[in-house]
């Protein structure tokens, strides 16, 4: 049988949500005001280079010459 999470735990996470949200938002504020600009990156668009090449897979053991 699975273990319920205790009402402790479950308020701790909230508290932390809370704490990363505030401390995401700080640090936000501190790169636009140091100068930073922050891009609008398009739907679709994805940051991954090509990395297309050989996919080999050799499984188990390599056959003897």
């Amino acid at each position: 049988m699975a273990k319920k999470a205790s009402g402790a735990s479950k308020r701790s996470k909230e508290t932390v949500s809370g704490e990363s949200r505030e401390t995401i938002e700080a640090q936000v504020q501190a790169f636009l005001a140091n100068g930073g600009k922050i891009e609008q990156i398009p739907k679709g668009v994805s940051g991954q280079t090509n990395t297309s090449g050989p996919k080999h897979i050799t499984l188990g053991k390599k056959p003897r010459a």
